[in-house]
């Protein structure tokens, strides 16, 4: 059976080349995307056990410290080490990030100073002989720093400069996305910048590591309800983060590997079809040899495994293959993990999952096969030397030639499509299939790099045009209303976020003096609160607690709580399942006298530049830092923006070779079993053309049906399929736009690009003579 399987893989080698392809394809996406999906399980879990870092850190002033805090860190149940260390606090300052300048808190440690939780480790190579130098996360060697670059950081309008020495990784400290960067400068160059700074910039890092991941999350909360005072402050002085919160950053890495299952599951399902038509196909091909075998004794069973054993020696290499060459695409994905995360993507060899890969497809390979070869089973030897015929056909004839109107290479055309109805039904299905999933991922790309509102929507986060915090001691009121006054300014608002602790759980509370003035609203059920006795929530906060909009809830900050009504659900990747809204007014029911710090400020026809420039010179004193906002976005957006273009490309590229390999595999095994009705068409006077031209009208109606309704449903599902991938992260409501122009010159390029490949590939009817029949 080995012999006549090798023989038959030799006898279609072209076939089996393109099959080969496709499982490569299919087990390489498959790879990647479930490799991607079991290391960011524990991938933040790893790295701290790796690095000995903190599952929970907080920094504060050091002016606002109490020996309680560290107490309370040392005596919490599961706590199996913490450590008070000394720092510099810096709580806006202003650093250079992917050629744009933002805001966020830095802290300054000591590098020569010894350390049992979180030590220096450097990545790569390092200059620590360097006067000047400074250690920074490696999160920001993707925002363009190397080895050697001049960093700078502005603090209360002045600058400081050093040289980068070397990167290292950080869990909770190493990006921005969690407000928060952590810097190591060599003890001279320390002590010379804290006593320049003064005792006002003293700042306190508590660091704490727990037995289980899981319990930094309740490590947090229970010492929000402990020491609420830290999170009701109005400045920034204070910052606390763990490994949920870390984690919630990587979800574009989780919808770029669930996206990459998905597709390789278009393309397994694309294989499977073309193999169950390859088998029904020579079956009928072969029906007098599988005649001649039964009648020289080989079962049913014997002939069955031959077929099996055909696409196995299929199958088994190239989902190896597509395996191995995984690890080549793997660095790829892990620049944008390291990215996003601002750790090294921890590479190695994966065993458990390449060995899945390989059986999950080596198995439906099987599955299909054996399910194909049934009609085996069932053939008599008599029948089958016949070649199949019956001695009776009641098929009825859908396209009577003597009846129908119409060029005669058409009415032929069309009865070849309408003689093989499954055929055409899987050339659709497959063609649908790879349509939907490109129109998905340029739907995605779309609204991430070109008109990105539904995107921040989606993330949960405003678009000014410049952000204001305001300094401790000043009435972010009163400055409010001075910018609003300013030329240029379309509308301004406060919006700031406290932590606040909602039926136990910890929740990231988001307040405003008008939510009406927001760009990107996140409520998509009612509306946002009004009044003070209102507040809104997201999904997942709702979902978790079983509440819905006009129910109560009660929300608290240390001892004060206070019975809200809920008047909208909101969504927010950002927030995820821990997120909330409240008025200026109703945040005075927890925190008596607190006021946002934090303004947006809109502007009309002024450049950003100027304003910031005009700003700064009239309310200088007033203003911690302001920030360029949409430079801002447009910098941390980057790395999304690469990982989705790179999904699009990889879809775009394999849809096209899914689309070639296809038709090649159909019009190839067409020919052959139409071998005889072309060489008597040929005799009677038909050119190769018009036969090309009959092969291609035969199957661009079905093409141009499964493309047009891939394309159809990428229209109307696309959202839907975005809500089911991300609602467990929070999403009900997904409002991508949907660009039909765009979407249309794809379905316009597909049907080219098929008529085109139907055309070159049916060119091998040029081998087809008459002559050639008739010496068979």
């Amino acid at each position: 059976m080995a012999d006549l399987a090798i023989a038959n893989i030799r006898q279609g080698k072209s076939a089996a080349i393109s099959l080969f392809v496709l499982i490569f394809a299919a087990s390489l996406l498959l790879n990647i995307g479930m490799t991607i999906t079991s290391s960011m399980n524990s991938f933040y879990e790893d790295k701290v056990d790796e690095l000995h870092d903190a599952h929970v850190s907080m920094v504060m002033n050091k002016a606002d410290f109490q020996q309680p805090y560290a107490d309370f860190l040392n005596g919490y149940p599961g706590v199996i080490g913490s450590v008070t260390e000394q720092m510099i606090f810096l709580p806006a300052a202003t650093i250079r990030y992917n050629n744009n300048d933002f805001s966020i808190r830095l802290a300054l440690l000591n590098a020569d100073s010894r350390r049992d939780i979180a030590p220096l480790k450097l990545v790569g190579e390092s200059a620590s002989g360097m006067e000047d130098g400074m250690y920074i996360p490696y999160g920001l060697k993707a925002g363009g720093y190397q080895l050697g670059d001049s960093i700078a950081f502005t603090y209360h309008n002045k600058t400081y400069r050093y040289r980068v020495a070397g990167f290292f990784e950080s869990a909770l400290m190493g990006t921005t996305k969690l407000a928060m960067l952590k810097f190591y400068l060599p003890d001279a160059a320390y002590l010379q910048l804290s006593a320049e700074l003064g005792p006002a910039s003293d700042g306190i890092l508590l660091s704490a590591q727990v037995r289980n991941s899981e319990q930094s999350g309740s490590l947090l909360r229970d010492f929000h309800k402990q020491f609420p005072q830290l999170y009701a402050a109005a400045d920034s002085g204070f910052w606390s983060a763990n490994l949920d919160m870390a984690d919630s950053s990587m979800m574009t890495v989780h919808v770029v590997a669930l996206i990459l299952i998905a597709f390789a599951a278009v393309i397994v399902l694309a294989s499977l079809l073309v193999i169950k038509f390859h088998i029904t196909n020579g079956i009928e091909e072969e029906m007098v040899n599988i005649g001649v075998l039964k009648a020289l004794g080989y079962t049913s069973l014997q002939i069955v495994s031959s077929i099996g054993l055909q696409y196995m020696l299929i199958a088994l290499p190239a989902s190896a293959a597509g395996t191995a060459v995984s690890y080549a695409a793997m660095p790829a994905f892990g620049a944008v993990l390291s990215f996003v995360t601002g750790l090294l993507w921890p590479g190695g060899i994966h065993t458990g999952t390449d060995l899945l890969t390989v059986l999950i497809m080596v198995l439906l390979v099987l599955a299909v096969t054996l399910l194909s070869s049934r009609r085996i089973h069932m053939l008599h030897p008599a029948a089958a030397l016949r070649r199949g015929i019956q001695p009776h056909n009641f098929r009825r004839n859908p396209l009577p030639l003597d009846q129908a109107a119409g060029g005669l290479s058409l009415l032929l055309a069309c009865k070849a499509m309408l003689a093989n109805r499954r055929h055409n039904l899987m050339i659709a299905g497959i063609m649908a299939a790879i349509t939907f999933a490109s129109v998905f991922s340029v739907v995605l790309y779309y609204n991430a790099a070109e008109d990105k509102t539904a995107f921040f929507q989606l993330v949960g986060a405003e678009t000014p045009d410049i952000g204001i915090q305001v300094a401790p001691g000043h009435d972010s009121g009163e400055l409010l209303k001075r910018i609003e006054q300013m030329p240029g300014v379309e509308k301004a608002n406060i919006l700031d976020y406290i932590t606040t602790s909602i039926e136990g759980q910890l929740v990231t509370t988001e307040i405003s003096d008008d939510y009406g003035k927001l760009d990107n609203p996140t409520i998509y059920e009612g509306r946002y609160p009004q009044y003070d006795n209102e507040i809104a929530v997201t999904r997942g906060l709702a979902r978790q607690l079983g509440k819905s909009v006009g129910d109560t809830i009660h929300a608290g900050l240390g001892e004060a709580s206070y019975p809200f009504l809920i008047t909208g659900l909101n969504q927010s990747l950002h927030r995820g399942n821990h997120g909330a809204s409240l008025t200026m007014a109703g945040v005075q029911h927890l925190v008596p006298g607190h006021q946002g710090m934090s303004i947006n400020v809109y502007l009309e026809d002024t450049a950003n530049a100027d304003f910031i420039h005009a700003a700064e010179s009239a309310y200088g004193s007033r203003i911690q830092a302001i920030t360029d906002v949409n430079q801002s976005l447009e910098s941390q957006s980057e790395g999304y923006i690469t990982a989705i273009f790179a999904v699009m490309a990889v879809i775009v590229a394999i849809t096209a070779l899914v689309v070639v390999l296809l038709l090649y595999l159909v019009i190839n095994a067409s020919l052959i079993k139409r071998k005889r009705e072309f060489g008597i068409l040929k005799a009677i006077g038909y050119t190769t053309f018009q036969l090309m031209t009959q092969i291609a009208l035969c199957l661009m109606p079905i093409v141009i049906a499964g493309i047009i309704a891939g394309g159809v449903l990428g229209c109307l599902y696309t959202n839907s399929v975005l809500k089911l991938i991300l609602f467990d992260a929070g999403l009900s409501h997904a409002r991508f736009i949907i660009p039909v122009p765009l979407i249309t010159k794809l379905c316009i390029a597909m049907t080219v690009l098929a008529y085109v490949v139907a055309l070159l590939v049916s060119r091998r009817i040029k081998r087809i003579t008459a002559y050639g029949l008739i010496m068979e």
